[in-house]
């Protein structure tokens, strides 16, 4: 771990991804207190004024201060992405294992596997919220998580396969020790690696998705403010106050640019291929 921490502080370019990530989590977390005004306090006298000292962000055409929503938020939209990294992760992580693991279940997981990933990740996305309507946090958090489940279980499942074959797992039979022990000893430690790194990357893919769903009419209700909830919002008034759709997608755009650029930093210091690279 102190390896990982000195390399990534030794790259400048990951750096101002873990800072720009470290301060939009820190800025959601504490908007009750950053935030000029309630996220859902209406105005209608102060409708669409643009950035300016009283609405540092401008207002929407309900007299919403844009500052305080996309604090708030950011708060819905990174919980709703951390949300997402655990269930696929957990389901992900289930599948992978039991098709790397056991061979007589491989060929069945698999075909799953590359049957869900066919599809485009927003259309299988739809379908699913469709499918669990209404279209509730809880639920959005439910059909992403299935959604990105393949690609953790893509990665899992590679990685077991690798560690099935290792000399550790080969002595742990050997003195008997039963399949449940050695995925849980031998197997289960060592894909914490390939873990956090598809994590890092399916947190990224979630919140974009989380903000295309908000944008068809399939996130969250219109009064939980989220980032793509506010830019459905503002489409109407993208050329009237175009404020209402460029900071909640600025704050989408730079989420994801730090979430990538730690995902890929991670990536590289923990593929022992890359390791001299780095």
């Amino acid at each position: 771990m102190r390896r990982i921490v000195a390399a990534l502080g030794e790259r400048k370019a990951v750096g101002i991804g873990a800072a720009i990530l470290l301060a939009l989590v820190l800025a959601a977390v504490f908007a009750p207190w950053i935030a000029t005004y309630a996220p859902g306090r209406m105005r209608v006298a102060e409708r669409l004024l643009p950035p300016g000292g009283a609405h540092w962000f401008g207002t929407d055409e309900f007299g919403r201060d844009i500052f305080s929503r996309v604090l708030f938020g950011g708060r819905v939209s990174l919980a709703v992405g951390a949300a997402t990294v655990v269930v696929a992760t957990i389901g992900g992580t289930l599948l992978g294992v039991l098709a790397g693991y056991l061979k007589r279940l491989d060929a069945v997981l698999s075909r799953v596997i590359d049957g869900m990933m066919a599809f485009p990740d927003i259309l299988l996305a739809i379908a699913m919220v469709a499918l669990i309507r209404p279209p509730t946090l809880v639920n959005v958090v439910a059909a992403l998580g299935v959604v990105y489940m393949p690609r953790v279980a893509r990665v899992v499942r590679g990685s077991t396969m690798v560690i099935r074959e290792a000399t550790f797992v080969d002595a742990a039979r050997a003195v008997g020790a039963s399949t449940p022990r050695i995925l849980r000893c031998h197997v289960l430690p060592n894909l914490a690696s390939p873990i956090a790194v598809q994590g890092s990357f399916v947190f990224a893919y979630a919140i974009l998705a989380e903000a295309g769903l908000s944008f068809l009419g399939l996130g969250p209700t219109p009064e939980t403010p989220t980032w793509g909830t506010i830019v459905a919002a503002g489409q109407d008034y993208a050329y009237q106050a175009d404020w209402i759709v460029l900071f909640p997608g600025l704050a989408i755009v730079l989420a994801v640019f730090a979430l990538q650029m730690v995902g890929d930093a991670l990536r590289d210091l923990m593929d022992p291929r890359l390791r001299r690279v780095v």
